[in-house]
């Protein structure tokens, strides 16, 4: 802003339309306003993830470089890729109660698939 230039105070015009809201119905809105911001993006995620971004997503998990493209595979081949390779690491491995190496090296080697598949149903 130029010095002497001032912006016109409107926060209680602005203010109005929830002026009478109660703290509920305020959180209410706030996250339903959230929704309408993260809601898009996340479906961006889906739609453009790829087998390489996925590869340096399980990486990242600690996963071998070996099972991370038997993993992603496994992945495609079951119509897993919308929810993201680490996340379908991550939720078998807490179902488990096991690592998330111990996880993603089981399922390099085809074990325990459907048991992910059913994960997502």
């Amino acid at each position: 802003m130029k010095s002497g230039m001032r912006r016109e105070d409107d926060f209680q015009e602005r203010r109005k339309h929830i002026a009478n809201l109660t703290d509920e119905e305020l959180y209410a809105r706030f996250w339903e306003l959230t929704a309408q911001v993260v809601d898009p993006l996340l479906e961006l995620g889906r739609k453009n993830t790829t087998p390489s971004v996925e590869r340096a997503v399980l990486l990242r998990m600690g996963i071998s470089s070996l099972d991370t493209q038997k993993i992603v595979e496994g992945c495609m081949d079951r119509g897993l890729m919308g929810h993201g390779t680490g996340h379908v690491v991550y939720k078998l491995s807490k179902e488990k109660g096991i690592s998330i190496r111990e996880t993603g090296a089981m399922l390099a080697k085809g074990e325990c698939w459907d048991e992910a598949v059913a994960l997502f149903k």
